[in-house]
């Protein structure tokens, strides 16, 4: 089950402010309510039972202990009034159940008592001596039944039950309207707190949320490389500090970000001048070891290899030091591209002829494809790519060229073991090694870097992977029609 999308902000506090204001609400509005309501029925009762009970008071002392329907219908009417209906009953007999005539008041028709309204339990209480009432929902309305004993004041001031029972119906209706309209102000007055609520919630959400955006977006500018990026402080809250510590670090950050170009420019400048310097002595000592090669073979052995080993070191030497100063050109931003329409199959066979490696490398060349490159930068990838192929693969060694409108791949592969997985991320990584056991091997570690320096420099890329069934595969994507990056597109 896919999990549930998280809120943002906004929506939290809204949802809470929300959530707040209906649980509020709803608790003043419901303890209201039924405070309100509770008071209007109990304040109707009471009024309802004093007004019955003053009624039949005025029917003592009774005309007879045994009274007939006329004498029930008598003591019914003295009961009721406009806005209600009574019944007597004695034993079997009781007053008729409709009144004589149709009583209107402002909630309606007065109702008629259905001795089926009456429940046992009401009945059993009023024979028992005692005054009770109970609401009930007769045909859909609410209705208060108020059932009344008419007792017997013997000589002795003693009291005795006559038998007779007195059941008074009123109409609840009026109070149920006052009702449901206190129900109706309730959800309006909740549903005015809750756009209150809202309201509130996107006032304190623009308060709260507007230095978080700036935080956001200032964090942001500053990940891109801003480090001028600072954000206004306003006020002495939490977030207030939290911008005068986000101020603070992007200051210091700035500072130590400073200080590591300072010194990576001061290195770089270093390397380049370092280079530039030793070309001239290089020169020199690659002139002497031609000379000591040449004699090498007429030397004793001891002498003989000394002399091999100087020219061998010497060729390493300038090597390298041609590799720093390349790679200073790309550092510091020099390094341009001399663009021509080449033909790629033959300029992958000329490289590959040049250093007589055309024996050793089987080629799968695409014919007719032309592009607009660097001759010189694509030959120094390719040359380096199928050197160490060859160097530290296993054959046999392929150079495949495939070509789309827009894009030319070269790949070049070995079927040797491959790259082990922790080395793959650091292939084109400068002076960076797969065995340390290779650390005075030929080599300066830069290659591969200079390699991929030269491909983004005309727009490309270069990548390896291992092949499923072994070996390495180095991947060189140019564009067909590459841009010089001082000068546009050629």
């Amino acid at each position: 089950m896919a999990p549930w999308p998280s809120l943002g902000l906004r929506a939290r506090l809204l949802f809470a402010f929300a959530l707040l204001c209906v649980v509020t609400a709803a608790a003043v509005a419901g303890g209201s309510y039924v405070q309100a309501r509770n008071a209007i029925l109990k304040r109707t009762q009471d009024a309802a039972v004093q007004a019955v009970t003053s009624r039949l008071e005025a029917l003592y002392p009774l005309r007879s202990a045994t009274p007939g329907p006329a004498e029930l219908d008598e003591i019914a009417t003295a009961a009721a009034d406009q806005n209600s209906f009574a019944v007597a009953v004695y034993r079997e007999m009781h007053s008729p159940l409709a009144p004589p005539r149709w009583h209107w008041t402002p909630g309606g028709r007065a109702p008629v008592l259905d001795l089926g309204m009456i429940s046992p339990e009401l009945r059993q209480v009023v024979a028992g001596g005692s005054t009770a009432w109970q609401r009930v929902v007769w045909e859909g309305e609410p209705n208060l039944i108020i059932g009344t004993p008419l007792l017997i004041i013997g000589q002795d001031r003693t009291t005795r039950v006559s038998g007779i029972e007195v059941y008074t119906v009123r109409s609840l209706l009026p109070e149920q309207r006052s009702i449901d309209g206190l129900a109706a102000s309730a959800w309006l007055t909740g549903g005015a707190a809750l756009a209150f609520a809202v309201v509130l919630a996107l006032l304190a959400t623009r308060g709260v949320l507007r230095p978080v955006r700036e935080l956001g977006r200032a964090a942001r500018l500053l990940g891109e490389g801003e480090m001028r990026t600072r954000i206004a402080v306003r006020g002495s809250d939490e977030l207030a500090d939290v911008a005068r510590t986000f101020n603070n670090t992007a200051a210091e950050l700035e500072r130590h970000v400073k200080q590591l170009r300072e010194m990576e420019a001061d290195a770089r400048r270093f390397v380049a001048d370092v280079s530039h310097e030793l070309r001239t002595p290089l020169a020199a000592l690659a002139a002497v070891a031609d000379v000591l090669d040449e004699e090498a073979a007429r030397l004793p052995e001891p002498a003989g290899r000394a002399a091999r080993l100087v020219s061998q070191e010497t060729l390493n030497l300038t090597a390298l030091v041609n590799d720093l100063i390349e790679i200073s050109r790309f550092d510091s931003g020099v390094a341009a591209l001399a663009l021509n329409e080449v033909d790629v199959a033959e300029l992958v066979r000329a490289t590959l002829r040049v250093r007589g490696w055309s024996e050793l490398v089987h080629t799968e060349l695409a014919p007719a494809v032309t592009a607009r490159l660097d001759p010189r930068r694509v030959d120094v990838i390719l040359a380096n790519l199928v050197g160490n192929a060859l160097r530290h693969g296993e054959p046999p060694v392929s150079v495949r060229l495939c070509a789309d409108p827009h894009w030319i791949a070269l790949e070049v592969r070995d079927h040797g073991a491959g790259l082990d997985e922790a080395v793959l991320p650091h292939v084109f990584d400068r002076f960076y090694k797969a065995s340390a056991a290779r650390a005075r091997s030929e080599g300066s570690g830069l290659g591969l870097a200079i390699a991929r320096e030269n491909a983004r420099l005309h727009r490309g890329d270069l990548t390896v992977t291992n092949a499923p069934d072994g070996g390495a595969i180095f991947t060189l994507r140019l564009p067909r029609r590459a841009h010089d990056p001082d000068g546009g597109p050629e």
